[in-house]
């Protein structure tokens, strides 16, 4: 038996609520999408018109070089993919300014995806499986404890979008020590702070990430390769997936939207197609309650 997770609408919620609604690790959720979706030819062309092979992958826009790397088609999709993504990636960001305006300052604007496959029944390797509750850890390169914040969108015309969780990250860590040890890796302590060389090689990776942006994808530090060990455990782990402590499902109806700190809160989809995700770093100085932040907990039981 699962618990279903009943959802409120934010949406007439003031900045504020909704900040505070995120920090505390809850989904914020708009029963209609409340960015312009793309128009109907090109919500079809991106559910039915991509080149077979990205109809099995994520698609993703990089604002960083105002590309989609690795998407080898004809000119003219390239092109069309590219303006729909730019574009929605745009229009969340415009939204996000005036939804959550004090997170803006020093916030990092990453890729807008489009996902086209179904979700259930992948059969992918646990790392790589969105279908086993995780928590995300390095999104595209080091946070280095910026929160990461997902914005997205339902766009299947009919099907709900279904995720199942297990609770919070602090939550998570209560019931499971099991997830400190994995953090941990065997070592006294969990060491959050970059190092002498960390530090020397992260300013390499930006040195060359101005001429190469995507090349920021592999910088790291102390905090994300906890978070990375956390979200390996907890997806390969036979006995944390086999439990069903704390476990509930979330339903996403069509066009609607949400978002929430991936790193927050543990997720995992079980059944959907089509969606747009859009996601922002934000600074840990920004936000409200930073002491409810992964970092800060991790930091604490550095301590």
């Amino acid at each position: 038996m699962t618990e279903r997770y009943e959802l409120h609408a934010f949406d007439r919620a003031r900045p504020e609520e909704i900040e505070e609604a995120l920090e505390r690790a809850e989904v914020v959720f708009f029963e209609r999408c409340p960015v312009e979706l793309p128009d109907e030819d090109d919500l079809a062309f991106l559910r039915e018109g991509l080149p077979r092979e990205f109809r099995a992958k994520n698609v993703s826009y990089h604002p960083e070089s105002d590309s989609i790397p690795r998407f080898d088609a004809a000119p003219e999709v390239k092109e069309r993919v590219e303006r729909i993504l730019r574009t929605h990636g745009q229009r969340v960001e415009e939204f996000l300014r005036r939804a959550v305006p004090s997170y803006v300052r020093g916030w990092t604007v990453g890729t807008t995806s489009f996902r086209a496959v179904e979700e259930k029944g992948r059969k992918l390797k646990p790392r790589s499986s969105n279908e086993l509750v995780h928590v995300d850890a390095g999104a595209y390169g080091a946070t280095n404890g910026a929160r990461i914040l997902r914005f997205f969108v339902n766009v299947h015309p009919e099907r709900e979008r279904i995720w199942g969780t297990k609770g919070s990250f602090a939550a998570l860590l209560e019931r499971h020590p099991e997830l400190r040890a994995a953090a941990l890796a065997g070592r006294p302590r969990v060491k959050i702070e970059k190092s002498a060389l960390d530090r020397l090689f992260s300013g390499i990776v930006g040195a060359a990430g101005k001429l190469y942006p995507l090349l920021k994808v592999i910088d790291s530090s102390p905090y994300d390769r906890s978070m990375r060990r956390i979200h390996n455990y907890m997806k390969e782990n036979e006995a944390f997936r086999s439990s069903r402590d704390g476990y509930r499902e979330i339903h996403f109806p069509p066009l609607s939207a949400w978002m929430v700190f991936t790193d927050g809160i543990s997720h995992s989809v079980l059944t959907g197609q089509y969606a747009l995700v859009t996601t922002v770093l934000v600074p840990l100085e920004n936000c409200r309650f930073p002491e409810l932040s992964p970092y800060q907990i991790l930091a604490r039981t550095a301590a």
